[in-house]
């Protein structure tokens, strides 16, 4: 008869798991939930299960972000600069806007490959700040010395 306490165990040792998971993400905004999380990412399935996890939580939360994300994936295993630049150029002014947004967010602006790119982001973030574009503080230009 033990064997019919055996799913009853299984399924407790599962719910103790699950259990354990939503504490540990609950504690401290999941900083003790990251290390195991990067652990468990080494397993293959579970990277794939990750990935597909997170994606689907960005497409609710910002479309426009996971549309980015998604365009700039395509690039992300051979970051030169041209391709890079070519992958930024597809994206749409909303996208674009989402990007650099969850790039200051995590603290990490990509470097811009060019200075059009430089510029160009630098007018993003200008413009989410509420400003001008080449208004504020007098003119960028270097004057002649005659």
């Amino acid at each position: 008869m033990w064997w019919l306490w055996l799913p009853v165990g299984i399924l407790a040792v599962v719910a103790f798991f699950f259990l354990l998971l939503v504490l540990l993400g609950r504690f401290r905004n999941g900083a003790l939930l990251r290390p195991l999380i990067t652990q468990l990412s080494r397993i293959g399935f579970m990277r794939r299960f990750f990935t597909r996890v997170s994606t689907a939580a960005i497409e609710k939360q910002n479309p426009d972000l996971a549309s980015a994300l998604k365009k700039i994936n395509t690039v992300a295993q051979n970051p030169n600069p041209q391709a890079m630049q070519k992958a930024m150029s597809r994206l749409t002014p909303a996208e674009r806007r989402a990007y650099f947004e969850a790039a200051q967010e995590q603290g990490a602006v990509p470097d811009s490959a060019n200075r059009q790119m430089r510029r160009q982001a630098e007018r993003m973030q200008q413009q989410a700040r509420g400003g001008r574009p080449g208004g504020s503080g007098g003119s960028s230009r270097k004057r002649k010395r005659r």
